[in-house]
């Protein structure tokens, strides 16, 4: 859904490869992955669209289900796997949207403070003003403040295939993505209307440096990675690799006939807080489980997260604290968000009760419908 990417995406054609299979242990008498036909479908659709290749797990109440399809690597022809590594993108702001509501459990903040309160004087200038913004008005994309990706010049220096190839390794400062934003007016008023703004989570992850006097990424990995065991997540910072096992990720830069690039290597400070977490698709599904379980925050802070805003155009989806409730074909709704990074594209998408959950990635950022896999895994047979 290009309303809610953090980067650009583009079109990836590609061959079609062979697809896997991949089963984990289950109780006796569970079901088989048969009943996933659907879905499995769906991820050989992906790649014959062009997608290099795809990894996709399922949870439900009777078992545990993956599956691969096509390749992680156009060199290699590596097949992708199940514990592929990969950037999950704007995924990313629902881990910084627990912490700050786990804060406000704490009393340790409210969702009504003002930005100003935690960073006084520091969201101020061409009409944005930290003082009429407040926390709940960042989490949700109500602030008003503008976009940081959509300034020409960081598109230009960082979205573009000569300007990627130049500034690939650049290291980016939250304070400086922030400087980026705020030449640009207000998109409107603080709560008047709704936008979305990675820059909202560049200041999420600053006040929860503020309030507890560490870094974001510090408190995802105590709060949140560290009890759930989730072994596969990271925040790297500045680095430009991805751990292994991963396989590689490509973009055309928009052009649907052009080359695919790598542009696996790549410093994610571009993205900081509203993008930067790697994971892999067994531990997003145990995040999102157990968030929309009630593990991670307490019921107050959960119906808060899921207290969402209309969204102009998109009838069927209406965002929350870094949640979407998104209204599927055959009526099913399923709490989700979308993740875009150069070269990878990630969703998840859960029950309201956290007990079916999906996550999925494909490796590149353009081609084929991760729409499509959702609704065959929750409408399919």
């Amino acid at each position: 859904m290009g309303a809610i990417a953090l980067l650009l995406t583009a079109a990836l054609t590609t061959p079609a490869l062979a697809t896997h299979a991949h089963r984990t242990a289950r109780p006796a008498g569970t079901r088989s992955a048969e009943a996933h036909s659907a879905t499995r479908r769906a991820v050989e659709a992906a790649v014959a669209a062009g997608v290099p290749g795809v990894t996709v797990t399922v949870r439900d109440p009777r078992g545990t289900w993956s599956a691969t399809a096509g390749t992680g690597d156009l060199r290699t022809g590596r097949p992708r796997s199940p514990r592929d590594r990969y950037r999950i993108g704007s995924m990313t702001k629902t881990f910084v949207a627990t912490v700050l509501l786990q804060l406000e459990a704490e009393g340790r903040l409210s969702l009504d403070d003002t930005v100003d309160k935690w960073l006084p004087g520091l969201v101020r200038g061409n009409g944005n003003d930290g003082r009429r913004i407040t926390l709940r008005r960042l989490l949700d994309h109500t602030s008003g403040l503008p976009n940081y990706t959509e300034d020409e010049d960081f598109r230009a220096a960082h979205l573009t295939e000569e300007g990627f190839r130049r500034h690939r390794y650049d290291t980016l400062t939250p304070r400086g993505l922030l400087a980026i934003a705020l030449r640009h007016a207000p998109d409107f008023a603080p709560g008047t209307s709704w936008h979305y703004s990675n820059t909202n989570y560049v200041v999420a992850g600053m006040i929860i440096e503020k309030v507890t006097g560490h870094p974001y990424a510090t408190e995802i990995t105590r709060r949140v990675i560290e009890p759930l065991g989730l072994r596969a997540t990271s925040l790297p910072g500045t680095r430009v690799t991805l751990p292994r096992p991963s396989g590689r990720d490509y973009s055309t830069f928009g052009d649907p006939a052009g080359p695919a690039y790598d542009v696996t290597d790549l410093d994610p400070s571009l993205a900081g807080a509203s993008g930067e977490v790697i994971s892999d698709s067994a531990d997003l599904v145990r995040f999102y489980g157990a968030l929309l379980g009630g593990r991670l925050l307490p019921a107050r802070q959960l119906a808060e997260m899921r207290t969402t805003v209309g969204i102009d155009g998109v009838p069927d989806v209406r965002y929350g604290l870094a949640l979407m409730d998104r209204r599927l074909s055959c009526g099913v709704h399923v709490w989700t968000h979308t993740g875009d990074i150069l070269g990878s594209t990630s969703v998840a998408a859960a029950t309201a009760d956290g007990r079916h959950v999906l996550a999925l990635n494909f490796d590149s950022d353009g081609a084929g419908d991760t729409d499509a896999v959702v609704e065959a895994e929750f409408c399919g047979d």
